[in-house]
């Protein structure tokens, strides 16, 4: 097992452009991983992998090797799976069960009727923390099962008006629909009571000095980011999986899109790809942008990654830009359609803000 892993570890790290310092590395953790197994030759845990922290050997190439060989057995338990135990703990027992299918049909879905398709995490997590308030005030008032909520109770748990009430109410509607679904609950009490629907924020411009101090970033991840949505007005996803190959010729070749890169943008770009080139000369990594984690590997950078380089979200630089081409256009919604991708629906959102004269840049 031994050998046999060593050598795969030599072609992973070559595949991927690893240093010998990260290989030696590397090569060390997994053998004191191999020797304290209970059982030679079975796949490794990645608990005991990350216990190997505590004596200064990163996890995470061990794991990733493990898992290109076929020999990683991952028993951890999952981040959300946590989380959920900790936010229903104090709950009623019962409330608790009744949570635990919800939570189990959100994530997995359902293949008996009412069928239903698999919630991303961030979904149940947001409808639960939006109904954890009425169901602790329940919990505080003696109810121990949902089956015993009434429209009543619902009523006077909802907010008056405005945000807060249709978050909850779409928590709490989704959590009934679901238990009565399943035949959980005799009724659902926040069937016939409206909760009204989210608020949509106006996009607002940037401060225009903030805007330029990052554009003019001694940090080239910084300025090649934000020029690029400043210019261009890409989304955070599209910066995460822009690629080597996606600019020639002057051009980004988005999906169908094909964007002529403004000259500010290009000059960015370049000095962004020379410091990647000299900071990670062997990275197999195809994105454009990559951090000290990902040049390691083929994976994108996160969402966070960006917004930390930019100092900004992604999502306040690309409003801004379509808020000026917005103005210069005099409120041609097919123009910033075509230039930014929206929908006409996403378009329409911006023309809102259009009269407010005052929201012009001098």
């Amino acid at each position: 097992m031994a050998a046999f892993l060593n050598q795969f570890l030599i072609e992973h790290a070559r595949d991927h452009g690893w240093s010998l310092t990260t290989t030696k590395r590397t090569r060390r953790g997994l053998a004191i991983a191999l020797g304290l197994q209970d059982t030679p030759g079975a796949p490794l845990l990645a608990t005991d992998l990350v216990n190997l922290q505590s004596i200064g050997i990163t996890s995470l190439r061990l794991q990733e090797v493990c898992a290109a060989a076929g020999l990683l057995d991952d028993d951890r338990e999952s981040a959300v799976d946590r989380w959920f135990e900790t936010t229903v703990s104090e709950l009623p027992k019962q409330i608790r069960t009744e949570l635990e299918r919800w939570y189990t049909i959100m994530l997995k879905g359902s293949n008996t009727p009412p069928r239903s398709k698999p919630r991303s995490e961030t979904t149940t997590r947001l409808y639960l923390r939006w109904s954890l308030p009425a169901l602790q005030t329940w919990a505080a008032a003696g109810r121990t099962s949902l089956r015993e909520i009434t429209p009543e109770e619902v009523r006077d748990v909802l907010p008056e008006a405005g945000n807060p009430r249709a978050r909850m109410g779409q928590g709490l509607r989704c959590l009934f629909r679901v238990l009565k679904g399943h035949r959980l609950l005799f009724l659902n009490p926040i069937d016939r009571i409206r909760t009204g629907t989210h608020e949509t924020l106006l996009p607002m411009p940037l401060a225009s000095a903030a805007l330029r101090d990052a554009i003019n970033s001694v940090d080239p991840a910084r300025a090649a980011l934000t020029a690029i949505v400043a210019f261009h007005g890409l989304r955070s996803g599209q910066l995460r999986t822009l690629q080597l190959t996606d600019i020639h010729d002057g051009r980004l070749h988005l999906g169908k899109r094909t964007i002529p890169l403004a000259q500010p943008v290009q000059d960015r770009l370049f000095l962004w790809l020379a410091y990647r080139e000299q900071r990670w000369p062997s990275t197999r990594n195809p994105h454009i942008f990559i951090s000290r984690r990902t040049a390691l590997d083929s994976a994108p950078v996160g969402v966070q990654w960006i917004t930390t380089s930019m100092g900004m979200t992604a999502q306040r630089a690309r409003e801004d830009r379509i808020l000026n081409e917005l103005h210069a256009s005099g409120g041609d919604l097919r123009r910033i359609c075509d230039m930014f991708g929206l929908s006409i629906a996403g378009a329409s959102r911006y023309s809102t803000v259009l009269p407010h004269s005052g929201l012009q840049r001098g």
